[in-house]
């Protein structure tokens, strides 16, 4: 399946948005999705069915000052 993510192509196996989080090592509970525009929350992403062409962003906190 080709999705964008975080701004790139990629082409992927996984079906669901944690199957995709999964896919590409993002560990935590501190991550915010967002599907299409519209945020995820933890809690749904296994039940987030992914279809070509979706957009995903994956965010997560940064340290700074």
């Amino acid at each position: 399946m080709k999705l964008i993510v975080n701004g790139e192509a990629l082409e992927v196996e996984a079906t669901t948005l944690a199957a995709l989080l999964k896919e590409l090592d993002y560990e935590g509970g501190w991550l915010a999705t967002a599907l299409n525009g519209d945020v995820v929350p933890a809690a749904a992403r296994p039940e987030f069915r992914l279809s070509d062409g979706d957009r995903i962003e994956i965010l997560s906190p940064m340290q700074g000052g």
